[in-house]
């Protein structure tokens, strides 16, 4: 006799998102996992007593998304502190940090993005004095290469800080900026509460998994205690910076070791830094300038990077490396495919914005994972920050999905919580502005659900709807393929991780 299932979804367009895309009417699942696809009435014949049947109402169902990019400490910080995306100028992040202007010590905002301001560049210390002249307060641009601060903070903290990037009015980046997160650093108690607010808030956009790229924080001993309470509803790749790689070693880490929901991942680097920040290292100088040369900076020279990859490599571990201006990106090309199989490892290059036909070859020949977040391309239009930095010519050969897809390369979406929402990136890479950056709809959720998951070696147990895969599901109101052109606009009704309901807004 066949064992009844666990849970039942009926009545709805199951979407595996395999090779093929096929479509059903239900599934079943038993003890986290799918044990059948099909027609409802073949699906009916495992309900039992204690089976938990829910009618989907026509909705849409699709595997988990997987984050295979995301901070989420840093997204707590979003949640708990003053949120500045979408912030219209400096007067709308002023206000925003005041209301969020609460006891003693550090005022925090994250996020702002100023591309779309008018005759305005950055935040500065004129505009944060604002907010208080007794209390330091800091403003971290969305790429998190870029922060503000005011005068108190600024003067606190300047002679700790790299002079070179120190750049005036209050304005610091990279390694000025990573003085500023030591400084305010949560303990683990804070840890917790950032975490735990970021998981609800990605559960609630149909996110299962993450790679949380993590450097210096209580967030892999959180995770882990999280689980084995059972009060983890996701499932965390941990990516640990390059300066814990000593650390991780001698704990006997090794990249996909852990358990069902805590495993860890990759050894991080960076190399460059960002366009925001005029820091990310390209070949040609910018268009607006920038960098001592004008062709921005290394944040991990080329020499730094080779060694790094050789022991981390040697010692069996993933590799994974922030590149995104052109130089950047073949500089890690270069240091990955001196190893004996980076395909097989599946190292993986972050960003990977300027592309050049060459390094697009490279992707594909290598098998090196390019891990992406389409949620960038709201730069890249005729106007944006893309043209700003780069010129028009270069813009159009920024985040170029289409060409690496149909080269053969592997690729994965993930959102660097700029910000944290699938369907976002989803409809950004649908939509995007030149052919050579833009998928189908099919093309892009499988970004976001199979590819995020062969970045982390999971694609035989997640990425799609299939039987003896994790119930690893999300519930649509709509469907991305019926309106293409507002994919934004859909609302997650549900979300289960290992068949267990994370998130619930059907009421």
């Amino acid at each position: 006799m066949t064992e009844a299932a666990d849970l039942m979804l009926r009545n709805a367009e199951v979407h595996t998102l395999a090779e093929p895309d096929e479509t059903y009417e239900a599934l079943a699942v038993r003890n986290g996992r799918i044990v059948r696809v099909g027609k409802s009435y073949e699906v009916d014949f495992l309900a039992g007593v204690e089976t938990d049947t829910i009618d989907c109402g026509g909705r849409i169902v699709l595997p988990g998304f997987v984050d295979a990019h995301t901070h989420m400490e840093t997204l707590g910080r979003y949640l708990v502190h003053a949120d500045l995306s979408g912030a219209s100028g400096p007067e709308e992040c002023i206000e925003r940090l005041w209301g969020s202007v609460d006891g003693e010590g550090w005022v925090l905002g994250f996020g702002y993005d100023e591309s779309g301001w008018e005759n305005t560049e950055y935040l500065t210390s004129e505009d944060l004095d604002r907010v208080s002249e007794t209390r330091p307060v800091a403003a971290f641009r969305e790429d998190m290469h870029v922060a503000s601060l005011n005068t108190v903070a600024r003067e606190r903290y300047e002679g700790e800080m790299p002079a070179a990037d120190v750049q005036g009015d209050g304005v610091i980046v990279e390694e000025a900026v990573d003085t500023i997160y030591e400084a305010i650093a949560p303990g683990p108690g804070e840890t917790r509460e950032l975490l735990l607010a970021a998981q609800e808030f990605a559960n609630a956009r149909g996110v299962t998994g993450v790679h949380d790229m993590v450097r210096n924080s209580h967030a892999p001993r959180i995770y882990r205690e999280l689980d084995s309470e059972g009060a983890l509803s996701l499932r965390v790749r941990i990516n640990y910076w390059s300066d814990h790689l000593d650390a991780v070693s001698e704990a006997g880490l090794r990249t996909n070791h852990g358990s069902a929901l805590v495993e860890t991942g990759a050894i991080k680097s960076y190399t460059d830094g960002s366009f925001g920040g005029r820091t990310a290292k390209l070949s040609e100088p910018y268009a607006d300038a920038g960098g001592t040369d004008g062709t921005g900076q290394w944040v991990v020279g080329p020499e730094e990077l080779r060694g790094l990859v050789e022991r981390a490599d040697g010692e069996g571990y993933q590799l994974s490396a922030h590149a995104i201006g052109d130089r950047a990106i073949e500089e890690v090309l270069d240091a990955f495919t001196g190893t004996d199989d980076p395909g097989a490892a599946r190292h993986r290059v972050e960003h990977a914005e300027l592309l050049s036909d060459g390094a697009i070859e490279r992707f594909a020949e290598s098998g090196i994972v390019a891990s992406v977040q389409p949620n960038f391309l709201k730069w890249a239009g005729e106007n944006g920050l893309y043209a700003d930095r780069l010129g028009d010519e270069r813009r159009t050969r920024t985040n170029r999905y289409r060409d690496l897809l149909d080269a053969g390369a592997n690729l994965a979406f993930g959102s660097d919580c700029m910000p944290l929402d699938p369907l976002l990136g989803v409809h950004h890479a649908v939509n995007a502005p030149e052919p050579g950056q833009r998928l189908s709809v099919t093309e892009a959720l499988r970004a976001y659900t199979s590819g995020a998951a062969y970045a982390g070696f999971d694609e035989g147990r997640l990425g799609t709807v299939e039987v003896g895969k994790l119930a690893d599901l999300v519930v649509l109101e709509d469907s991305p393929w019926d309106r293409p052109e507002s994919i934004d606009g859909i609302d997650v009704a549900m979300t289960f991780v290992g068949g267990r309901v994370v998130h619930d807004a059907t009421g």
